[in-house]
């Protein structure tokens, strides 16, 4: 069975034309020319396309969620987040300059503005990050704009995917099989799971890699089936991005980028080989695993945390009815409980609270009526 395809702007990428994505996120930190700089080092490098982040604050987390262990360390995110909002017209311009290096432009939004203004842009295509791919609500706007769409699988279980891609036909959908955690370990990515899910699901699918090595992951992907690769890019992981520390440095994602393609010039067979002699059969096959889809080890502690759920945005005394400005559909991180799954975000309006909710804590059915 050959490997399945994906379609984006009339250009068909698969085995032998994998799509290559530099996940630049905010790391141009609101500077127009460090975004700049950022992309004409990853097309150089040898992306296809160019990914960033439309961040809004209020649309990921609640201030209360408190300080969050990412790669550059631990710090309040929520505070982070809002020096990191920029005004729509910045990834317009943005849009144009990747698109004058001839490249694809891509970014992820986290909620209905961020979607709303991403759509006013006509993308070519659309990414949901792992942590939304729960999110019914946000997906269901996305996949009303008929658009090809990218839905990372961290920290996801089978049942996640399966209702995320019934909004979105088959014809228009890609998996990125994702382990989500800042880096991930190699051996965690068992890989033999992306044709599996590729012929459960019936769509193509692809690799975002947050491992540190340039070439394993991203070559045994290929080699698996992937046809799409995405990878966080940074100009020195000394920089102060927030995925800088995992990222690869413009030398690193050339190298990438070399050790993809020369996946369809020798085959998988004869790729397999060169990097079981290379790497060792024992590394090579820890990284292959099983092939069966499960959370993860580096990221079981995420999960019902990382994804979202319904959460308070003030303190609710008890015996209050709900109105839609009382609740949101956000990340829960670690310190709040989870609330209810988005799904319920719907059904809220109107019910009667049973006892106090604490601004920030995740609803849940004992707190309803």
């Amino acid at each position: 069975m050959g490997n399945k395809t994906f379609t984006v702007n009339g250009t068909v990428y698969g085995s032998e034309n994998v799509l290559v994505i530099a996940e630049l996120g905010t790391s141009h930190g609101g500077s127009p020319e460090k975004a700049r700089e950022l992309v004409d080092a990853a097309a150089d490098a040898g992306a296809d396309c160019i990914k960033f982040q439309i961040v809004y604050a209020d649309e990921i987390l609640h201030p209360n969620t408190g300080d969050v262990d990412l790669p550059g360390g631990r710090m309040r995110l929520y505070d982070t987040f809002k020096k990191l909002e920029v005004d729509i017209s910045f990834y317009r311009d943005l849009k144009g300059y990747v698109e004058s290096r001839g490249l694809l432009f891509l970014a992820s939004p986290f909620g209905m503005r961020s979607a709303r203004e991403l759509w006013s842009l006509k993308p070519g295509l659309l990414k949901i990050a792992s942590p939304e791919l729960n999110y019914t609500g946000l997906l269901t706007e996305l996949a009303s704009y008929g658009l090809p769409a990218l839905l990372s699988t961290g920290v996801s279980r089978l049942s996640d995917i399966e209702t995320a891609l019934e909004l979105f036909p088959p014809e228009r959908a890609c998996l990125l099989h994702c382990v989500t955690a800042y880096p991930a370990p190699e051996g965690d990515y068992n890989l033999r799971v992306l044709r599996n899910i590729s012929s459960l699901f019936g769509v193509p699918v692809g690799v975002s890699d947050h491992s540190l090595d340039p070439e394993l992951v991203p070559s045994l992907a290929v080699v698996m089936g992937a046809v799409v690769i995405e990878k966080h890019f940074c100009l020195s992981r000394e920089d102060s991005g927030l995925d800088d520390p995992i990222a690869l440095t413009p030398q690193d994602f050339k190298r990438m980028v070399q050790a993809v393609r020369r996946v369809s010039v020798l085959g998988a067979e004869a790729t397999l080989d060169a990097l079981k002699q290379e790497q060792g059969e024992d590394t090579v096959e820890a990284v292959l695993g099983d092939g069966v889809k499960r959370l993860a080890r580096a990221e079981r502690a995420n999960y019902l945390r990382t994804n979202r759920s319904v959460h308070a945005n003030r303190d609710i005394q008890a015996g209050e009815t709900l109105v839609p400005e009382d609740f949101a559909v956000l990340r829960t991180e670690k310190i709040l409980r989870p609330g209810l799954h988005p799904s319920w975000e719907s059904r809220l309006v109107g019910r009667k609270t049973t006892r106090f909710i604490p601004s920030g804590e995740g609803i849940v059915f004992e707190d309803l009526i």
